[in-house]
C-alpha cells in the first residue's frame, strides 16, 4: 500500500502537502499573488506572448483588454515547492494544479 509524503504541523497534526504541478497560463492575470506568497521562489513572471504565442490566450473575461497587462506566470522552480499551496489560496483565477508525492 502506497502511501503519500506527511510532514506535521507545529502543534503536531499530521499534514499531507500538496505539490504545485500545473500553472494554467490562458486564465492567469499575471497579478503576482502567488509569486509574492510563495517562499520559496517557485514562480516567475514571463512575457504573455513567450508563454503562450501572441494570439493563443483566452480573454473570455476582458482582463486583457489593456496593453499594459503583457505578463503570466511560469513554474520557475517547481522541485522548490514544499506544498503549502498559499499560491491556490490567493489565486483569483484558480491557475494551480496540485498533486500529492508518493513516498518512497
Amino acid at each position: 500500500m502506497s502511501e503519500f509524503v506527511t510532514g506535521m504541523t507545529f502543534g503536531g497534526t499530521l499534514w499531507t502537502p500538496s505539490y504545485v504541478t500545473d500553472l494554467n497560463q490562458r486564465t492567469c492575470i499575471g497579478c503576482g499573488r502567488c509569486f509574492k506568497v510563495c517562499p520559496r521562489e517557485v514562480f516567475d513572471l514571463i512575457e504573455r506572448e513567450e508563454a503562450l504565442g501572441a494570439e493563443d490566450f483566452d480573454d473570455d473575461y476582458g482582463d486583457f483588454e489593456d496593453d499594459d497587462n503583457t505578463m503570466v506566470m511560469s513554474l520557475k522552480n517547481a522541485a522548490d515547492c514544499i506544498g503549502c499551496e498559499a499560491c491556490s489560496k490567493v489565486c483569483p483565477k484558480d491557475c494551480f494544479t496540485h498533486q500529492h508525492k508518493l513516498a518512497a
